[in-house]
């Protein structure tokens, strides 16, 4: 029975193909990131699978009067099982911005499949997840095969920008249980060979100095903010490098990373000392590491320079996020997804950690296990994102074997 399905997936491939590409050529990016949202994408989608054989569509949509629309869209679909038991497939219909344009070979918007991949923003992140949970409806459907468990496909938005209209909607709307099994399809270590188990802790930090502007001939009346923030990059890199040196082997890389990364612009001209700085860094930090003490090397060391230079320098956390416990490594979907990947693909795959966030840990937070598992080349948020279509057929395939296996 299994494989007339899995062959039923093999057939749908071009199909697969041609849907992910109407869908990257519509826009769906947040109000955060000066988009106008993602509903003209939802309604593609709502159009699209009205003949995939799903018992229901539904919509769970939240307010937002930033976006034209008014509302940030949530779909779940569902094709009813055997049993009452649900698993939960999670992907993400929102995308982040193009980027500079002049990165780009193709049109980011007009996607272009070439030598066995999709080209376009969003490709891989996530709409060929998107794709293949869909296509597993599809052909479960067209195999005239009733699943064992039922196949919610979730699709949501805002996971770019913290997943309050998205994900922490869908949970508030109590849409997910404690008996769910929980798959979010939204990172891939060795194209598939991981299951991301745990997440770091994220600590974002905004740095502003403020000095005094001047002449840049006459420094002797300025406050160089410039200078000043210059040195605290340098002394709080340094103090976080040789205080957090913990090692756990379960991520990649093993240890808490600390990087200084955006940097906003000064003064216009040369000859202008700067009274204003102001620097970003982006802290993933082991689990077992407390943010508190994260928290008092960049305040302790914005103390010292500014009794030291004159300067009032603020410190302001735009992320402090907890990593939750993670999910045990013998959880049920855990191990049924290992099983289900082993039988499509042969791999014996591993748990591991990330340093980035999913919307897994939002489940992690309510004590309901979740897997992160999917096979891409990781190339999301990068110029000419691609999806490779083979990879789209693959996933789809484990999330078949998900839903039919004992």
């Amino acid at each position: 029975m299994q494989k007339d399905v899995l062959d039923t997936v093999e057939r749908l491939k071009e199909e697969m193909k041609d849907s992910l590409m109407e869908m990257i050529a519509i826009p769906a990016i947040g109000p955060d990131n000066d988009g106008d949202g993602e509903t003209k994408r939802a309604e593609f989608i709502m159009e699209h699978i009205k003949d995939f054989g799903f018992d229901s569509v539904e919509r769970y949509d939240a307010e937002d009067d930033r976006v034209p629309s008014g509302i940030r869209p949530n779909i779940v679909a569902t094709k009813k099982g055997k049993t009452d038991r649900n698993v939960l497939i999670i992907a993400h219909i929102d995308i982040v911005p193009e980027g500079d344009l002049d990165l780009w070979d193709t049109d980011p918007y007009k996607p272009v499949f070439k030598d066995g991949k999709i080209y376009g923003r969003g490709s891989e992140d996530n709409g060929q997840e998107v794709i293949a949970a869909l296509y597993a409806a599809k052909a479960l459907t067209l195999s005239g095969i009733t699943p064992k468990y039922n196949l919610k496909v979730i699709l949501v938005s805002d996971e770019e920008t913290g997943s309050k209209y998205g994900v922490k909607h869908i949970v508030d709307e109590g849409l997910v249980s404690q008996n769910d099994i929980v798959i979010v399809p939204d990172h891939s270590q060795e194209r598939g060979k991981k299951i991301e188990t745990a997440e770091k802790s994220g600590l974002w930090v905004k740095i502003v100095v403020h000095g005094k502007q001047g002449h840049g001939a006459a420094p002797g009346s300025a406050i160089n903010s410039n200078r000043i923030m210059a040195r605290y990059q340098a002394e709080v890199d340094a103090l976080l490098h040789e205080g957090f040196t913990l090692e756990n082997p379960l991520f990649a890389p093993p240890v808490s990373t600390f990087e200084p990364t955006k940097r906003e612009k000064n003064v216009p001209n040369v000859n202008t000392i700067p009274g204003k700085e102001v620097q970003y860094f982006d802290c993933r930090v082991l689990p077992e590491v407390p943010l508190s003490e994260v928290k008092s090397v960049f305040e302790d060391t914005a103390e010292d320079i500014s009794l030291d230079t004159g300067a009032d320098i603020e410190v302001v956390y735009l992320v402090d996020k907890k990593s939750p416990p993670g999910t045990p490594e013998d959880a049920e979907v855990v191990l049924k997804l290992k099983s289900a990947i082993k039988s499509v693909t042969g791999i014996d795959a591993e748990v591991c950690g990330i340093g980035g966030g999913t919307v897994a840990a939002h489940f992690r937070q309510k004590g309901i296990p979740a897997a992160v598992w999917a096979t891409n080349d990781c190339v999301p948020h990068q110029p000419n994102e691609y999806a490779v279509l083979d990879y789209i057929v693959t996933d789809c395939k484990v999330f078949v074997s998900l839903v039919t296996e004992d």
